[in-house]
């Protein structure tokens, strides 16, 4: 079992820049797919960028532009750099490794809440 802790988060004002890290704990965070999610109040968990064992990513449309993601496999740790930020990008932000078949496949963490102000 691989566990996740989500690090980074915090108020900023609306344009402001946040870096995210997730470091998991345990064996086979390499041969995954990650992703990085949000949940709003009231909202389901989105996809909002996730990246290959290789450095294939990929952006939720609302993020591109704004936010990179990266991954450095020998410390078990993938990164969101978020800039320009909006009050909508305001959720608890969580990764996860994603199946083949787009699923989450470990628990979820605590996640890190993201509050921008406006």
């Amino acid at each position: 079992q691989v566990q996740f802790v989500e690090s980074g988060g915090g108020l900023v004002q609306s344009g402001g820049s946040l870096r995210l890290s997730c470091t998991a704990s345990g064996s086979g965070f390499s041969i995954y797919r990650m992703g990085w999610y949000r949940q709003a109040p009231g909202k389901k968990r989105e996809l909002v960028a996730d990246i290959t064992r290789g450095g294939n990513t990929n952006y939720a449309d609302s993020v591109k532009g704004r936010f990179t993601i990266s991954r450095d496999n020998a410390k078990n740790t993938v990164y969101l750099q978020m800039n320009s930020l909006k009050p909508e990008d305001t959720a608890v932000y969580y990764c996860n490794a994603r199946s083949p078949y787009g699923d989450a496949v470990y628990d979820w963490g605590q996640g890190t809440q993201v509050t921008v102000s406006s």
